[in-house]
């Protein structure tokens, strides 16, 4: 009987605590509170660094030969359907060169990167269902392409919960937004404090970054006051109207806005960091998103999204060297010292770094297409049949290389590596069997891998 108590006392927790928050500005029942996983999870946090538009994987991680050597001619096979017409095969414009221990070619294109092989494991067999942006980057993000889906950070952190109630525990940092917009890290019928909140890096300035983030008229005691008015008057409000999701997500983020002025302030000003550690990093939007993200980890956010950029930069139909080239300057530095910065901390043990985009790039040439690539002949169409990701830390395999593609980088044909078969693998190292992370929803329970999914265990170290 005294146990029941002690759960009956959970349940009438929110009653009894009503607008009061604890002083560690943790809610009665916050819906961000930490959570155990279904096992113990060889990682707690996730970076998952977009390189939105499709870098192509025969110029960055997945050297083929044969395209240099049968360079400009006709593949012994027929080309693949892809979005647009292409023609001969066409070689990389970059060099490889083996790295680390476990002698992994890499692209010149990412040396820094590179340097930290043996801590990362190579996927070059993913594969994906269509070679259009929007859909590809729903599956990659959702885990669906067609329709609405809470997207994996959701689900991330609707499993995980946060460590840290004062920041949002999703957190997506773009230079503007990518395409699809806030549907890349959308809750959907998961409750509205899953959502990723999008940070605009394109400022610098926490004030531009989050808007609002200081009050020019109240004090933070007479805000408190404030939303505690607000909350009775809300309570009131939401007990006419049970269970409106929409709601509850509204009434949850004033609070969540009021705590972040403080966290927030602190975590998004890079310039408490050292300057060796600003010049490990490097410069530009990337090493400053990249930075502040590491910051975030610390700080307890579970789960990080950052985008390259506005739209899709890596979708480079035409002057494709040219085009990765500068994007690499941009992205390999600061991604080499994350992972080197994180490792140095111990925090790389526990926290899965991702990279890659929603698809690849065909090892022919894209052909000329009005009103596409201005008649050039130097770029690659869409990829989804093979393409290359990679993960880090949080117990995957370092220095290994899992399956392969083709002589010519086409096809994944060697130990095949679905999307639901990364998300699954991810949800894994998490301490999460995919099959049993659901949410019941229009009167069936709903998952990230819908039906589909099989852990990759070579992966896992």
């Amino acid at each position: 009987m005294g146990l029941g108590m002690l759960g009956l006392a959970n349940l009438l927790g929110p009653e009894i605590l009503g607008s009061a928050v604890a002083a560690d500005g943790v809610n009665g029942n916050s819906p961000l509170a930490p959570r155990s996983p279904h096992f113990p999870a060889k990682a707690r946090r996730v970076i998952h660094i977009f390189a939105n538009g499709g870098p192509s994987h025969l110029d960055t991680f997945d050297p083929k030969p044969e395209l240099t050597r049968l360079h400009g001619q006709p593949l012994p096979m027929d080309n693949l359907k892809t979005e647009r017409k292409t023609g001969a095969a066409w070689k990389s414009p970059f060099t490889f060169k083996q790295y680390g221990q476990s002698g992994i070619e890499v692209s010149e294109l990412f040396q820094h990167v590179a340097e930290s092989i043996d801590d990362i494991a190579v996927i070059r067999s993913m594969h994906a269902d269509v070679p259009n942006h929007e859909p590809s980057l729903m599956l990659m993000n959702c885990g669906d392409a067609r329709l609405p889906r809470p997207s994996l950070g959701a689900w991330v952190t609707y499993g995980l919960g946060s460590e840290n109630q004062n920041l949002p525990g999703f957190i997506s940092l773009c230079p503007g937004y990518p395409i699809q917009e806030s549907q890349n890290w959308q809750s959907a019928f998961l409750p509205g404090i899953y959502q990723g909140t999008h940070i605009n890096t394109k400022h610098e300035k926490v004030e531009q970054l989050i808007e609002h983030i200081k009050s020019n008229s109240v004090s933070l005691e007479e805000q408190r006051k404030q939303l505690d008015l607000l909350h009775q008057l809300n309570e009131r409000h939401a007990r006419r109207r049970a269970n409106d999701a929409q709601l509850e997500a509204r009434i949850q983020s004033f609070e969540l806005a009021y705590r972040m002025q403080m966290d927030a302030t602190d975590a998004f000003d890079i310039s408490q960091e050292p300057a060796a550690i600003r010049e490990l990093y490097g410069k530009g939007t990337q090493a400053r998103q990249l930075l502040i993200a590491r910051r975030l980890l610390e700080r307890g956010v579970r789960f990080i999204q950052v985008w390259h950029g506005d739209g899709q930069p890596w979708d480079n139909h035409d002057d494709l060297e040219e085009g990765h080239r500068k994007l690499a300057k941009e992205s390999d530095q600061p991604i080499g010292a994350l992972l080197k910065d994180l490792k140095q901390r111990g925090m790389l043990d526990d926290t899965l770094v991702i990279w890659g985009g929603e698809f690849g790039r065909t090892p022919t040439v894209e052909l000329p297409t009005p009103g596409a690539n201005a008649g050039k002949i130097n770029g690659r169409d869409h990829n989804h049949y093979g393409f290359t990701m990679w993960m880090a830390g949080g117990g995957v395999r370092g220095g290994y290389v899992h399956g392969a593609t083709d002589d010519f980088g086409f096809k994944a044909v060697e130990k095949p590596v679905h999307v639901h078969d990364l998300h699954a693998t991810i949800l894994h190292l998490l301490g999460f069997d995919h099959t049993r992370l659901t949410f019941r929803h229009a009167g069936r329970d709903f998952r990230l891998t819908d039906v589909h999914g099989n852990v990759v265990k070579e992966l896992i170290a």
